[in-house]
Parts: structure tokens; C-alpha cells; sequence
């Protein structure tokens, strides 16, 4: 059984085409909206939320 991975937009990316597409879970993915065919960066799930609290922080 295959899992579908749902990827959502940053919501600071606006409309200038320079966007990020995030699937999270407990591997988070990430990869560009201009090029989604290539490389995605895999993080485990604690480590993106460590990124995003460490981001809020400052």
C-alpha cells in the first residue's frame, strides 16, 4: 500500500512565483514550486520542528 504525499504551499511565499511546497510528517519534505520534478530536501519530523521554532524565535 502506497502512501500520497500532500504538499502545501508556504503561506510567505505570495505570488511572485519563488515558492516553497512542504509535506509534513515524520520525514518532512521540501522542494521548490518552479523546479518539483527535481530534488526534494528530506528532514526528519523533529528536526523541522525544531527549524520552525528556532525561525519563530527570533
Amino acid at each position: 500500500m502506497t502512501s500520497e504525499i500532500t504538499w502545501h504551499k508556504s503561506t510567505y511565499s505570495g505570488n511572485q512565483g519563488h515558492c516553497v511546497e512542504v509535506a509534513e510528517g515524520p520525514t518532512t519534505r521540501i522542494r521548490d514550486t518552479q523546479h518539483r520534478d527535481h530534488a526534494q530536501l528530506s528532514v526528519s519530523g523533529s528536526e523541522w520542528n525544531a527549524l520552525l521554532h528556532a525561525l519563530r524565535s527570533h
